[in-house]
């Protein structure tokens, strides 16, 4: 590839004849909302993962009141606490199992399915339009895509 290529956008960063400003808006828009759904999974599993170190942290508070004495109170802590359901019938891998199967993964197919359907299954068709718009067209450090091999 030579230099003066790199001033041209790959192809997958086109958009395909016909698609329309509207509808990149809105193939972009959805991307942003998967994208957000993404940072809440991510959250999600940040959730997970800290429940179930305080689970284990438990351990510890049980045994450092049965080592003062205090066996009434470990008893009930890990009894009545220590492996507990945080929502009926269910640990957190099992909320994140859910949500997985079900929300995010209609979210992602949907999301999937409309790009595929209106713009050839070309990704960030927005975000493409917008570096175009704004970078300084051939200024190093501006170019519309990597060097050969990167």
């Amino acid at each position: 590839m030579t230099d003066d290529n790199r001033e041209i956008p790959e192809p997958h960063h086109r958009r395909p004849d016909g698609v329309s400003d509207e509808t990149v808006l809105a193939l972009g828009r959805l991307s942003e909302a998967l994208e957000t759904v993404e940072r809440a999974r991510g959250h999600l599993y940040s959730f997970h993962q800290l429940i179930g170190h305080a689970d284990l942290q438990l351990d510890a508070v049980v045994a450092h009141l049965r080592s003062a004495g205090h066996n009434a109170q470990a008893d009930l802590l890990e009894h009545d606490l220590v492996g507990r359901n945080v929502v009926d019938g269910r640990w957190t891998f099992q909320i994140v199992e859910k949500f997985d199967d079900g929300y995010w993964a209609q979210f992602r197919d949907h999301e999937r399915a409309l790009r595929e359907e209106l713009a050839e299954g070309r990704r960030h068709l927005f975000e493409a339009d917008m570096k175009e718009a704004r970078r300084t067209h051939g200024r190093p450090g501006h170019e519309a895509r990597p060097s050969k091999g990167d």
